[in-house]
């Protein structure tokens, strides 16, 4: 039996740049990240090959539109961009606010911060409670931070 691989993307060629969709999606969150992927997702090629993203609000697509070139380059067309609001997909049910999320872990450091800025509070539980969500947000930081630099 042999693979169709390369049958079905002759086949998809066909279509002109609207063929590619399927790889540029596929790459489309390794490309930019997470956390872009999450307000920008890849929409259709236009009939000159520009690629289309819709984005969350207007100010997604001036940021991102300020990137283009940076984006087109990880892609494997390296197409012209084009970003505007629109429709996005709808997430899926491990990224909704209501599923269990895989939090960055707080540093030593970042524990101990977190310990000193509740320590003045007098009720056990408020303190706890206001220490995770320090620690929480100090390590959510520093991970968002990490990745802005590696992109």
């Amino acid at each position: 039996m042999d693979p169709l691989g390369d049958e079905l993307k002759s086949e998809l060629a066909r279509f002109g740049p609207q063929g590619g969709i399927g790889d540029t999606v596929a790459a489309w969150p390794s490309a930019v990240g997470d956390e872009i992927a999450r307000h920008a997702w890849p929409a259709r090629f236009t009939r000159d090959g520009t690629l289309l993203v819709n984005t969350r609000d207007a100010v997604w697509g001036f940021e991102l539109t300020q990137r283009a070139a940076e984006i087109s380059a990880r892609l494997p067309t390296k197409p012209k961009l084009k970003f505007a609001p629109g429709p996005l997909p709808e997430a899926s049910p491990e990224s909704r606010a209501d599923a269990p999320r895989n939090r960055p872990e707080a540093t030593l450091e970042q524990a101990r911060e977190a310990a000193e800025w509740a320590s003045a509070i007098e009720d056990e539980e408020l303190r706890e409670l206001v220490a995770r969500a320090a620690r929480a947000s100090l390590a959510r930081a520093a991970a968002e931070r990490s990745n802005d630099r590696s992109f």
